[in-house]
């Protein structure tokens, strides 16, 4: 397979941000990612996973090191147990594609992720969500290359320790597997999930239960009324979509900020997240340390539809978005005591 040297990284993002690859390959099979990580040994330089570039900040002197870009294709749907069929999915296939794909097989469990934008082979590193589902709910199996060994693994849904936003692959095991394959278990025939608040107001004069393609017609307005749909022509789709994960805290932290904002005349929005747990809205949190939609810092701000967004404009440093990042995170921690955490990938810091 081809190394090449030096390639910018930028225009393989979303965000449209960083400087280039000491080493770049593109991998369309499995025999090239073993080769591409062989060459990374034995030049001592550390490897890189993309894939779809959609959670990702590259800094501006790029990356001293080899980006590896999964590239392997397919798509393979066999029948399993009653009414469940399994998609198994190669790591660079689009995810959009394969949602539209198992709603066109009236298959259920991935209706609400439509319109993420990335490829299949990042939806189990941070157990991407939204709109009320996540992949761990339906994920069965991941096949990996171990970078160490080079060996094949396969890991069962349980192995992947997902958790909000999180598996093995991004804490405990984080840089140790190239995802190659997930297979997904999905329901022919199921119903929708229609929980989330913007997915209950669409359908609230619906007569009857709305199909997959509707609640997916219906992600993907939602998504793109937020800039959260990939189009070239609008600037404030230039992100990486959320930037921060929403806190989750103890009840009892939940109910001292509660009365705190409660005495300044605001009702804190919370949701149960389990075991005397709180989930806070980010956005929210933003919002009220003072970065409203809309917020310009030069090249760089927040989204006019999406305050958790920050977009370039035309022209940002990954310095000047880590500089807004980082005033964000300081102005909500003062204001309410949390530490937002960060959900972008950042490569080359």
């Amino acid at each position: 397979m081809m190394i090449r040297e030096q390639v910018p990284l930028a225009p393989l993002t979303t965000l449209g941000v960083g400087g280039p690859a000491r080493y770049f390959a593109e991998a369309l099979s499995e025999p090239d990612i073993r080769e591409a990580l062989q060459y990374g040994q034995e030049r001592n330089a550390p490897a890189f996973v993309l894939g779809g570039g959609s959670n990702l900040l590259v800094a501006d002197s790029g990356f001293d090191g080899l980006v590896l870009k999964i590239s392997l294709r397919g798509i393979e749907q066999a029948a399993d147990e009653g009414d469940a069929v399994v998609f198994s999915v190669a790591a660079g296939e689009e995810w959009d594609e394969l949602v539209a794909r198992a709603i066109a097989g009236d298959c259920a469990g991935i209706e609400c992720l439509s319109g993420i934008p990335g490829s299949v082979g990042g939806t189990p590193v941070q157990n991407v969500g939204a709109y009320g589902q996540e992949v761990s709910e339906t994920i069965s199996e991941v096949e990996a290359i171990d970078r160490l060994s080079l060996q094949l693994r396969t890991f069962t849904n349980a192995e992947c320790g997902f958790g909000y936003r999180t598996s093995i692959f991004n804490t405990t095991e984080r840089d140790r597997y190239v995802i190659l394959r997930v297979s997904f278990s999905l329901r022919r025939g199921g119903r929708p999930r229609v929980r989330y608040a913007d997915l209950q107001r669409v359908f609230a004069d619906a007569s009857a239960e709305p199909t997959l393609s509707a609640v997916r017609a219906a992600v993907r307005e939602i998504r793109r009324s937020k800039a959260m749909l990939i189009d070239p022509g609008d600037d404030d789709a230039r992100s990486a979509g959320s930037f921060f994960k929403n806190p989750v805290v103890p009840q009892s932290q939940f109910e001292e900020l509660e009365t705190k904002m409660l005495s300044r005349g605001f009702v804190l929005p919370g949701y149960a997240a389990g075991d005397g747990l709180r989930k806070l809205p980010a956005a929210w949190l933003v919002e009220h340390a003072g970065f409203a939609k809309g917020h310009n810092r030069g090249a760089v701000g927040i989204s006019r539809r999406h305050t958790l967004a920050i977009v370039n404009r035309g022209g940002a440093t990954a310095a000047e978005i880590i500089a807004l990042k980082n005033d964000i995170q300081s102005r909500v921690c003062a204001e309410f005591g949390i530490e937002l955490q960060a959900e972008p990938v950042f490569l080359g810091f």
